[in-house]
């Protein structure tokens, strides 16, 4: 799981350029990824051997010079509660204000690494508008020009030096379950039905949940890690800004789990949430069950579990491959057959197929349905290895990889899919050219 760092302080200080400025050294979170809104809130980042998730907070707004209102405050909240190491930036063409005391002051009183910064310094001429800021007593100030660069070398240096190392230890034993879902649709109620305890405060209104839980547990010989997540908060309910951290922490589950089990609400339609949530789990190449609960209290006649399938299917397009369950969390319904799927995509997730067995069918696959025509040249297939798992994961050496539209790759992928059994599991296919 990598660490987060938040960027904090008022607005026009140069936050949001200093975010582009950082995530571009890792040019592969920019670009589009199906169901996944990128609104530049949050991204990845990495620099010498190390990565981490970067969240652009937003402006800080005081009432007046001297108070912060309460929402602004609970933004400061949910950055510090998220975040393993902070960046405190101001502005150095404004100088120390007030309101950058303030925001110091509620940072310092929750002990979390801090690292000052000021923008706007865009040559070593400029650096003697720092020296104001070390009234805040503190040993060391960044100074950078976010715009041009300057110093931004320097800063990532010191981020990654102060970043906490390591992260959870991951026992290979266990499937690692993701719970995930908008709030209020019932996951930590499907946790506490299948431990069959309250190990999970469960609670009507949402957003009860705030940290992720991690619950071990085994049924036979079967062992698994629940990891409970805060749900995505609706915009909405709490807006934007707000929403954004929600969103880093299931980010987070997501990035440590083997299965993502998706928890919809029957009484709304797939919403843009879920969606992203989907996203989420495809971009980082997770297994997937998608369980829509409280079925017990949907009126239903012969064509209501098709209607839904049908409706699911259309607004998580991405998740094609994700097998489909409905249950009650409540009266228990179902919700052993949803471990038995998590069981079966877990097995699909790290499943490997030898070498000559794919070759021969893909031959055939190709024989079947051959690549198109391109530039003159019709695409060929020279061979196929499967190169890794979790997500299974297959290199094709071709004789020109831009021959190979995406809906070929497409094609061969639901071949392989339903060949092999590869049920609710993404597959990824790299095309290469031959030598």
């Amino acid at each position: 799981m990598n660490p987060v760092v938040a960027i904090v302080g008022r607005p026009n200080v140069g936050k949001s350029t200093l975010f582009n400025r950082i995530i571009r050294t890792r040019k592969a979170i920019v670009e589009d990824e199906p169901g996944v809104t990128r609104d530049r809130n949050y991204g990845e980042a990495s620099w010498g051997d190390r990565s981490f998730t970067l969240i652009d907070t937003g402006g800080f707004e005081p009432v007046s010079r001297e108070r912060l209102p309460a929402q602004i405050r609970e933004q400061i909240q949910l950055a510090i509660e998220e975040a393993d190491l902070i960046i405190f930036l101001m502005d150095g063409k404004e100088g120390l204000t007030p309101a950058d005391e303030e925001i110091d002051r509620l940072l310092r009183a929750h002990h979390k690494p801090l690292i000052y910064t000021v923008n706007k310094i865009d040559s070593p001429q400029h650096e003697a508008r720092v020296f104001d800021f070390y009234s805040l007593g503190v040993d060391r100030i960044f100074p950078v020009s976010a715009s041009h660069g300057y110093g931004v070398e320097e800063l990532l240096d010191e981020i990654t030096r102060a970043l906490p190392r390591g992260g959870p230890v991951v026992d290979e034993e266990r499937i690692r379950v993701a719970v995930v879902g908008r709030p209020n649709v019932g996951k930590s109620s499907w946790i506490n039905r299948v431990l069959g305890q309250e190990r999970l405060l469960v609670d009507d209104r949402p957003g009860t949940t705030r940290d992720a839980i991690d619950t071990p547990f085994a049924i036979g010989p079967r062992k698994y890690l629940l990891i409970d997540t805060a749900g995505i908060r609706r915009k909405k309910k709490i807006g934007l800004r707000l929403e954004k951290y929600a969103v880093v922490e299931a980010l987070k589950s997501i990035d440590r789990c083997d299965v993502a089990l998706l928890l919809l609400d029957p009484f709304e339609k797939v919403t843009e949430q879920d969606a992203r949530i989907g996203g989420f789990i495809q971009e980082k190449g997770r297994a997937c069950v998608i369980a829509v609960n409280k079925w017990d209290q949907v009126k239903k006649d012969n064509t209501t579990v098709k209607t839904y399938t049908e409706e699911i299917r259309q607004g998580l397009k991405h998740l094609a491959y994700a097998p489909i369950v409905f249950i009650s969390a409540l009266t228990g319904q179902r919700v052993r057959k949803t471990l038995d799927l998590i069981d079966q995509v877990a097995t699909a997730h790290q499943k490997r197929v030898g070498t000559s067995l794919l070759n021969t069918f893909v031959r055939e696959a190709v024989e079947r349905f051959p690549p198109r025509v391109h530039r003159g040249k019709r695409g060929k297939i020279y061979f196929v290895t499967q190169a890794s798992t979790k997500p299974p994961t297959f290199v094709a050496f071709v004789n020109d990889p831009d021959a190979i539209h995406f809906s070929y790759e497409r094609y061969l992928i639901n071949q392989i899919r339903e060949r092999f059994d590869f049920q609710g599991t993404p597959i990824r296919i790299y095309f290469r050219p031959r030598g």
